[in-house]
């Protein structure tokens, strides 16, 4: 018997794979947070309203889908597409990032699967064996995941933000990158997330001149550049350039095209032919149905995205309004941009500490029918991220109405937190 329990164990997959081994910088690498979301919603009858997973409500435009439909006459959506994308998908893109600031003669758009797919080549490219990398906390959790499977955990350095207002820290940033010159690469996330805060252009503007100055390459994500000013009451966007910056943006979010999976880099011709070299090693090229869509959606105007980004204050006002009625207004950060708000959750234990988010993410969805997302994922335990944009405003009013009155009873020392 024993040594039938013996074979059985050798046998099992789990320690087929500990056996043979896999990457220490795999393994290293954190568990994506959605996923896990995902997991767990699934055993809870009935599902929760989310706020959780950062998406849009609204479909494509449609002129996206009567692209689509042509597209799908066209013979070429079914063979390989060029690597860095349909060069008049690029050279749209490249006009309207030179209204923006980016010189087309100095920089050249790269069409990829996502924008995720954008930061890993950029990654790839530009990070090497014991190279360093920057984020703030917090951050955009799958940036933290490409640098840690990339060039593993420990090479990751997490600085810090601002308590109050979620600004990265630049004096920290200049004191580190001129005593370590191991870090090769800084990431900001213009609007952020999960900050939902827009950074102000004097802000960029120096963290450029940090980085050129201590030979630093500075990426920026821009996915949510169409998600700030106007009504969010902060700065609009703005983009910056340079020989040491790469920028990511995204049709995700904007377009509603979450599923199409298209987004792009802007980035220094003289870094391009090394991007290529990531490119035709993980998506060949992009999907050009993808990209027909995409430009679809470029023609139907910067009107059709004011639009939809203005339809958002409705949400946004509903679920601040019911947080700050159940733990304050000081407890709520960002909202001048992208899609999102940092709620700190109430401190528990004595002496008083950071409430266990993990704890009352799943507390929330259990007891109250509401999911949000984990600081912890974030890298800023105690505290929760919120999503204002992934429902139409019915649903939104009542995934509002039960996270009020789950932080309520939270603040009432009536949670996992306490509890615990």
């Amino acid at each position: 018997l024993a040594r039938q329990r013996h074979q059985s164990t050798m046998a099992s997959p789990a320690f087929r794979a500990a056996s043979l081994g896999m990457s220490a910088r795999i393994l290293s690498t954190a568990e994506p947070c959605i996923v896990a979301m995902q997991t767990f919603l699934r055993e809870i009858s009935p599902p929760p309203i989310s706020l959780a997973q950062g998406i849009v409500s609204w479909q494509p435009p449609d002129e996206a889908m009567a692209a689509a439909r042509a597209a799908l006459g066209e013979s070429t959506v079914h063979s390989y597409g060029p690597d860095a994308g349909l060069p008049e998908l690029r050279e749209a893109l490249a006009n309207e990032l030179e209204a923006r600031g980016i010189d087309k003669s100095a920089n050249e758009v790269m069409v990829t699967s996502g924008a995720n797919q954008a930061y890993m080549n950029i990654v790839l490219t530009l990070m090497g064996d014991g190279d360093r990398a920057i984020l703030f906390a917090p951050f955009y959790f799958n940036h933290a995941m490409a640098v840690q499977m990339a060039v593993g955990a420990d090479n990751l350095v997490v600085g810090p933000s601002s308590s109050s207002d979620l600004l990265p820290d630049l004096s920290w940033l200049e004191e580190t990158l001129e005593a370590d010159p191991s870090i090769k690469m800084v990431t900001l996330t213009n609007p952020g997330n999960p900050t939902g805060v827009t950074l102000p252009p004097a802000m960029l503007e120096a963290a450029s001149e940090i980085c050129a100055r201590t030979n630093t390459w500075l990426v920026v994500d821009n996915t949510y550049h169409h998600f700030c000013g106007g009504w969010y009451n902060g700065p609009s966007h703005t983009c910056i350039t340079g020989d040491h910056i790469l920028n990511v943006f995204s049709f995700s979010k904007a377009y509603g095209m979450m599923g199409w999976r298209v987004g792009y880099i802007s980035a220094p011709s003289h870094v391009f032919p090394q991007l290529m070299k990531a490119q035709d090693t993980i998506p060949i090229c992009p999907s050009t149905m993808s990209q027909r869509v995409a430009l679809g959606a470029l023609s139907a105007g910067q009107e059709w995205v004011d639009a939809k980004v203005a339809s958002l204050q409705q949400n946004h006002d509903m679920v601040r309004a019911g947080i700050e009625r159940a733990l304050g207004s000081s407890a709520v950060r960002g909202g001048t941009g992208a899609l999102y708000l940092m709620v700190e959750l109430p401190t528990v234990g004595d002496p008083a500490g950071p409430a266990d988010d993990m704890a009352v993410v799943e507390w929330l969805a259990r007891e109250h029918g509401v999911c949000v997302i984990p600081g912890t994922a974030c890298g800023l335990p105690g505290s929760v991220r919120v999503c204002f944009a992934n429902l139409p405003p019915e649903p939104t009013r009542q995934a509002a109405e039960r996270l009020e009155v789950g932080l309520t009873e939270l603040a009432a020392g009536r949670g996992p937190a306490v509890s615990e």
